[in-house]
Protein backbone atom coordinates (compact mmCIF):
# COMPACT_ATOMS: atom_id res chain seq x y z
CA UNK A 1 0.00 0.00 0.00
CA UNK A 2 1.36 3.42 -0.96
CA UNK A 3 2.39 5.63 1.94
CA UNK A 4 2.26 9.45 1.84
CA UNK A 5 5.77 10.60 0.99
CA UNK A 6 5.83 13.26 3.73
CA UNK A 7 5.48 10.63 6.47
CA UNK A 8 8.77 9.12 5.35
CA UNK A 9 10.59 12.16 4.00
CA UNK A 10 10.46 14.24 7.20
CA UNK A 11 11.86 11.77 9.79
CA UNK A 12 14.21 10.05 7.35
CA UNK A 13 15.33 13.43 6.02
CA UNK A 14 16.13 14.75 9.52
CA UNK A 15 18.04 11.57 10.40
CA UNK A 16 19.90 11.66 7.09
CA UNK A 17 20.91 15.32 7.48
CA UNK A 18 22.17 14.88 11.05
CA UNK A 19 24.06 11.66 10.37
CA UNK A 20 25.31 13.04 7.05
CA UNK A 21 26.84 16.11 8.63
CA UNK A 22 28.48 13.90 11.25
CA UNK A 23 29.93 11.70 8.50
CA UNK A 24 31.13 14.74 6.52
CA UNK A 25 32.79 16.10 9.68
CA UNK A 26 34.59 12.80 10.28
CA UNK A 27 35.69 12.70 6.64
CA UNK A 28 37.03 16.24 6.94
CA UNK A 29 38.95 15.44 10.11
CA UNK A 30 40.55 12.35 8.58
CA UNK A 31 41.27 14.25 5.36
CA UNK A 32 43.21 16.90 7.29
CA UNK A 33 44.93 14.70 9.85
CA UNK A 34 45.45 11.32 8.17
CA UNK A 35 45.67 11.87 4.40
CA UNK A 36 48.89 13.97 4.53
CA UNK A 37 50.59 11.14 6.44
CA UNK A 38 49.17 8.15 4.55
CA UNK A 39 46.81 8.40 1.59
CA UNK A 40 46.15 4.66 1.60
CA UNK A 41 45.25 4.61 5.30
CA UNK A 42 42.94 7.59 4.75
CA UNK A 43 41.20 5.78 1.90
CA UNK A 44 40.65 2.67 4.00
CA UNK A 45 39.18 4.72 6.85
CA UNK A 46 37.07 6.82 4.49
CA UNK A 47 35.64 3.66 2.89
CA UNK A 48 34.17 2.62 6.23
CA UNK A 49 32.97 6.12 7.16
CA UNK A 50 31.34 6.81 3.76
CA UNK A 51 29.52 3.49 3.86
CA UNK A 52 27.82 4.53 7.12
CA UNK A 53 26.06 7.29 5.15
CA UNK A 54 25.48 5.50 1.87
CA UNK A 55 23.94 2.45 3.59
CA UNK A 56 21.07 4.68 4.73
CA UNK A 57 20.07 5.25 1.10
CA UNK A 58 20.52 1.58 0.30
CA UNK A 59 18.17 0.72 3.16
CA UNK A 60 15.62 3.13 1.71
CA UNK A 61 15.62 1.61 -1.77
CA UNK A 62 16.30 -2.01 -0.83
CA UNK A 63 14.29 -2.57 2.34
CA UNK A 64 11.75 0.24 2.53
CA UNK A 65 10.64 0.37 -1.11
CA UNK A 66 11.64 -3.20 -1.89
CA UNK A 67 13.10 -2.39 -5.29
CA UNK A 68 13.87 -5.70 -7.00
CA UNK A 69 17.20 -5.77 -8.84
CA UNK A 70 17.88 -8.73 -11.11
CA UNK A 71 21.46 -9.37 -12.25
CA UNK A 72 22.09 -11.22 -15.50
CA UNK A 73 25.69 -12.31 -15.99
CA UNK A 74 27.89 -15.38 -16.28
CA UNK A 75 29.24 -17.24 -13.20
CA UNK A 76 32.86 -16.18 -13.77
CA UNK A 77 31.99 -12.48 -13.88
CA UNK A 78 29.74 -12.85 -10.83
CA UNK A 79 32.62 -14.32 -8.80
CA UNK A 80 34.94 -11.43 -9.75
CA UNK A 81 32.55 -8.62 -8.78
CA UNK A 82 34.15 -6.57 -6.02
CA UNK A 83 37.47 -8.42 -6.26
CA UNK A 84 39.21 -6.36 -8.96
CA UNK A 85 39.55 -2.80 -10.26
CA UNK A 86 36.98 -2.19 -12.98
CA UNK A 87 35.77 0.57 -15.28
CA UNK A 88 31.97 0.36 -15.31
CA UNK A 89 30.12 1.74 -18.33
CA UNK A 90 26.34 1.89 -18.37
CA UNK A 91 23.34 3.45 -19.99
CA UNK A 92 21.37 5.97 -17.90
CA UNK A 93 17.79 4.69 -17.70
CA UNK A 94 16.34 6.32 -14.56
CA UNK A 95 17.13 8.92 -11.91
CA UNK A 96 18.15 6.23 -9.39
CA UNK A 97 20.70 4.39 -11.55
CA UNK A 98 23.46 5.55 -9.19
CA UNK A 99 21.58 3.97 -6.27
CA UNK A 100 21.23 0.73 -8.21
CA UNK A 101 25.00 0.82 -8.71
CA UNK A 102 25.52 1.36 -4.98
CA UNK A 103 23.37 -1.68 -4.18
CA UNK A 104 25.36 -3.86 -6.57
CA UNK A 105 28.60 -2.53 -5.06
CA UNK A 106 27.37 -3.16 -1.52
CA UNK A 107 26.44 -6.74 -2.41
CA UNK A 108 29.93 -7.14 -3.93
CA UNK A 109 31.72 -5.71 -0.89
CA UNK A 110 33.06 -2.53 -2.50
CA UNK A 111 30.45 0.12 -1.69
CA UNK A 112 32.95 2.52 -0.09
CA UNK A 113 35.25 2.25 -3.11
CA UNK A 114 32.53 2.55 -5.76
CA UNK A 115 33.39 5.80 -7.56
CA UNK A 116 31.90 7.66 -10.51
CA UNK A 117 32.52 10.42 -13.01
CA UNK A 118 29.92 13.12 -12.39
CA UNK A 119 29.12 16.72 -13.26
CA UNK A 120 30.88 19.36 -11.17
CA UNK A 121 27.74 20.76 -9.53
CA UNK A 122 27.19 17.55 -7.55
CA UNK A 123 30.26 18.06 -5.34
CA UNK A 124 28.74 21.24 -3.92
CA UNK A 125 25.67 19.41 -2.61
CA UNK A 126 25.82 19.13 1.17
CA UNK A 127 26.24 15.63 2.60
CA UNK A 128 26.08 13.42 -0.53
CA UNK A 129 28.18 15.66 -2.77
CA UNK A 130 30.71 16.37 -0.03
CA UNK A 131 31.03 12.66 0.82
CA UNK A 132 31.69 11.93 -2.86
CA UNK A 133 34.39 14.61 -3.01
CA UNK A 134 36.15 13.11 0.03
CA UNK A 135 35.94 9.69 -1.68
CA UNK A 136 37.89 10.55 -4.87
CA UNK A 137 34.96 10.91 -7.26
CA UNK A 138 35.88 12.67 -10.52
CA UNK A 139 33.89 15.84 -11.32
CA UNK A 140 33.58 17.39 -14.79
CA UNK A 141 32.49 20.76 -16.16
CA UNK A 142 31.25 19.32 -19.47
CA UNK A 143 33.82 21.35 -21.37
CA UNK A 144 36.42 19.09 -22.99
CA UNK A 145 39.07 21.81 -22.94
CA UNK A 146 38.92 21.70 -19.11
CA UNK A 147 37.76 18.15 -18.56
CA UNK A 148 40.58 16.46 -20.48
CA UNK A 149 43.17 17.39 -17.85
CA UNK A 150 40.69 16.78 -15.01
CA UNK A 151 40.06 13.24 -16.20
CA UNK A 152 43.75 12.54 -16.63
CA UNK A 153 44.61 13.65 -13.10
CA UNK A 154 41.56 11.83 -11.70
CA UNK A 155 42.57 8.56 -13.34
CA UNK A 156 46.18 8.93 -12.20
CA UNK A 157 45.03 9.38 -8.58
CA UNK A 158 43.55 5.89 -8.71
CA UNK A 159 46.79 4.14 -9.71
CA UNK A 160 47.72 3.39 -6.11
CA UNK A 161 44.19 2.81 -4.80
CA UNK A 162 44.64 0.19 -2.04
CA UNK A 163 41.33 -1.69 -2.52
CA UNK A 164 39.35 -3.00 -5.49
CA UNK A 165 37.36 -0.08 -6.90
CA UNK A 166 34.69 0.51 -9.52
CA UNK A 167 34.75 3.71 -11.56
CA UNK A 168 31.34 4.27 -13.16
CA UNK A 169 30.90 6.21 -16.39
CA UNK A 170 27.46 6.90 -17.87
CA UNK A 171 28.69 7.18 -21.44
CA UNK A 172 25.42 8.55 -22.80
CA UNK A 173 26.13 11.69 -20.79
CA UNK A 174 22.48 12.23 -19.85
CA UNK A 175 19.40 10.37 -18.62
CA UNK A 176 17.27 8.54 -21.18
CA UNK A 177 14.00 10.19 -22.28
CA UNK A 178 11.81 9.77 -25.36
CA UNK A 179 12.70 13.26 -26.55
CA UNK A 180 16.43 12.56 -26.28
CA UNK A 181 15.95 9.20 -28.02
CA UNK A 182 14.24 10.90 -30.96
CA UNK A 183 17.10 13.41 -31.20
CA UNK A 184 19.64 10.56 -31.07
CA UNK A 185 17.77 8.69 -33.81
CA UNK A 186 17.76 11.76 -36.05
CA UNK A 187 21.46 12.30 -35.44
CA UNK A 188 22.28 8.65 -36.17
CA UNK A 189 20.26 8.69 -39.39
CA UNK A 190 22.01 11.87 -40.58
CA UNK A 191 25.47 10.42 -39.87
CA UNK A 192 24.86 6.95 -41.27
CA UNK A 193 25.09 5.32 -37.83
CA UNK A 194 22.90 2.44 -36.60
CA UNK A 195 19.65 3.99 -35.37
CA UNK A 196 19.20 3.25 -31.62
CA UNK A 197 15.87 2.07 -30.21
CA UNK A 198 16.56 1.55 -26.50
CA UNK A 199 19.64 3.65 -25.72
CA UNK A 200 21.19 6.98 -26.67
CA UNK A 201 24.35 7.43 -28.73
CA UNK A 202 27.39 7.25 -26.41
CA UNK A 203 29.91 10.04 -26.04
CA UNK A 204 33.30 8.52 -26.65
CA UNK A 205 35.86 11.06 -25.39
CA UNK A 206 35.58 10.20 -21.70
CA UNK A 207 35.68 6.47 -22.39
CA UNK A 208 38.71 6.79 -24.66
CA UNK A 209 40.52 8.85 -22.03
CA UNK A 210 39.68 6.31 -19.31
CA UNK A 211 40.99 3.39 -21.35
CA UNK A 212 44.15 5.27 -22.32
CA UNK A 213 45.10 6.27 -18.78
CA UNK A 214 43.82 3.21 -16.85
CA UNK A 215 44.99 0.58 -19.31
CA UNK A 216 47.97 -0.42 -17.18
CA UNK A 217 46.30 -0.89 -13.78
CA UNK A 218 42.59 -1.66 -14.38
CA UNK A 219 42.13 -5.21 -15.70
CA UNK A 220 38.44 -5.21 -16.61
CA UNK A 221 35.56 -3.25 -18.09
CA UNK A 222 32.02 -4.05 -16.93
CA UNK A 223 29.62 -3.34 -19.78
CA UNK A 224 26.27 -2.84 -18.03
CA UNK A 225 22.78 -2.56 -19.46
CA UNK A 226 20.03 -1.22 -17.20
CA UNK A 227 16.46 -1.98 -18.29
CA UNK A 228 13.05 -1.30 -16.75
CA UNK A 229 10.30 -3.80 -17.72
CA UNK A 230 7.54 -2.10 -19.70
CA UNK A 231 4.85 -3.43 -17.37
CA UNK A 232 6.63 -1.99 -14.30
CA UNK A 233 6.60 1.69 -13.25
CA UNK A 234 9.98 3.37 -13.56
CA UNK A 235 11.56 3.81 -10.11
CA UNK A 236 11.80 7.39 -8.85
CA UNK A 237 12.80 8.93 -5.53
CA UNK A 238 9.16 9.87 -4.86
CA UNK A 239 7.98 6.29 -5.39
CA UNK A 240 10.77 5.07 -3.12
CA UNK A 241 9.74 7.43 -0.31
CA UNK A 242 6.17 6.16 -0.70
CA UNK A 243 7.35 2.57 -0.33
CA UNK A 244 6.33 1.64 -3.88
CA UNK A 245 8.32 -1.16 -5.46
CA UNK A 246 9.73 -1.47 -8.98
CA UNK A 247 11.88 -3.91 -10.94
CA UNK A 248 15.29 -3.09 -12.41
CA UNK A 249 17.18 -5.56 -14.61
CA UNK A 250 20.95 -5.26 -15.00
CA UNK A 251 23.01 -7.22 -17.50
CA UNK A 252 26.77 -7.26 -16.92
CA UNK A 253 29.33 -8.30 -19.52
CA UNK A 254 32.99 -8.38 -18.55
CA UNK A 255 35.68 -7.43 -21.08
CA UNK A 256 39.43 -7.46 -20.54
CA UNK A 257 40.96 -4.00 -20.73
CA UNK A 258 43.98 -5.43 -22.57
CA UNK A 259 41.74 -6.56 -25.44
CA UNK A 260 40.86 -2.99 -26.38
CA UNK A 261 42.88 -1.13 -29.03
CA UNK A 262 45.28 1.42 -27.61
CA UNK A 263 44.47 3.99 -30.30
CA UNK A 264 41.75 6.52 -29.60
CA UNK A 265 39.82 5.80 -32.80
CA UNK A 266 39.91 2.06 -32.20
CA UNK A 267 38.71 2.43 -28.61
CA UNK A 268 35.87 4.74 -29.67
CA UNK A 269 34.78 2.25 -32.33
CA UNK A 270 34.71 -0.53 -29.73
CA UNK A 271 32.40 1.57 -27.56
CA UNK A 272 30.04 2.29 -30.46
CA UNK A 273 29.99 -1.38 -31.39
CA UNK A 274 29.36 -2.34 -27.77
CA UNK A 275 26.48 0.12 -27.60
CA UNK A 276 24.81 -1.62 -30.52
CA UNK A 277 24.97 -4.77 -28.40
CA UNK A 278 23.49 -2.92 -25.43
CA UNK A 279 20.51 -1.96 -27.56
CA UNK A 280 20.02 -5.65 -28.32
CA UNK A 281 20.54 -6.51 -24.64
CA UNK A 282 17.79 -4.12 -23.56
CA UNK A 283 15.44 -5.71 -26.08
CA UNK A 284 16.51 -9.15 -24.83
CA UNK A 285 15.78 -8.26 -21.20
CA UNK A 286 12.37 -6.92 -22.22
CA UNK A 287 11.65 -10.19 -24.06
CA UNK A 288 12.72 -12.21 -21.03
CA UNK A 289 10.32 -10.17 -18.89
CA UNK A 290 7.39 -10.81 -21.24
CA UNK A 291 8.09 -14.56 -21.34
CA UNK A 292 8.36 -14.73 -17.56
CA UNK A 293 5.06 -12.89 -17.15
CA UNK A 294 3.36 -15.35 -19.47
CA UNK A 295 4.79 -18.31 -17.53
CA UNK A 296 3.77 -16.79 -14.20
CA UNK A 297 0.22 -16.11 -15.33
CA UNK A 298 -0.21 -19.53 -16.93
CA UNK A 299 0.97 -21.36 -13.82
CA UNK A 300 -0.75 -18.96 -11.37
CA UNK A 301 2.45 -18.88 -9.38
CA UNK A 302 3.53 -15.99 -7.20
CA UNK A 303 7.20 -16.81 -7.56
CA UNK A 304 9.61 -16.55 -10.48
CA UNK A 305 13.01 -18.04 -11.20
CA UNK A 306 15.95 -15.76 -12.13
CA UNK A 307 17.00 -16.07 -15.72
CA UNK A 308 20.66 -16.91 -16.37
CA UNK A 309 22.76 -15.86 -19.30
CA UNK A 310 25.12 -17.98 -21.35
CA UNK A 311 28.84 -17.69 -20.82
CA UNK A 312 30.50 -14.63 -22.32
CA UNK A 313 32.80 -14.98 -25.29
CA UNK A 314 36.01 -13.00 -25.65
CA UNK A 315 35.47 -9.39 -26.65
CA UNK A 316 36.24 -9.81 -30.34
CA UNK A 317 33.79 -12.67 -30.70
CA UNK A 318 31.20 -10.70 -28.72
CA UNK A 319 31.49 -7.73 -31.05
CA UNK A 320 31.08 -9.96 -34.09
CA UNK A 321 28.00 -11.50 -32.48
CA UNK A 322 26.53 -8.05 -31.75
CA UNK A 323 26.88 -6.98 -35.36
CA UNK A 324 25.24 -10.25 -36.41
CA UNK A 325 22.29 -9.65 -34.06
CA UNK A 326 21.80 -6.11 -35.34
CA UNK A 327 21.86 -7.20 -38.96
CA UNK A 328 18.98 -9.55 -38.21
Amino acid sequence: MAIPAAIVVVPVGVLFIISGLVVNSLQGIFFILVRPLSKNLYRRINKVVAELLWLELIWLIDWWAGIKIEIHTDPETFKLLGKEHALVISNHKSDIDWLVGWILAQRSGCLGSALAIMKKEVKFLPIIGWSMWFSDYVFLERSWAKDESTLKSGFRRLEDFPMPFWLALFVEGTRFTKTKLEAAQQYAASRGLPVPRNVLIPRTKGFVSAVRHMHSFVPAIYDCTVAIPKDTPSPTMLRIFRGQTSVVKVQIKRHMMQELPETGDGTAQCLLSSWEGIACSAAFLALVTIIMQILIQSSESARSTPVGLPSQDPMKQALVQKHSEISH
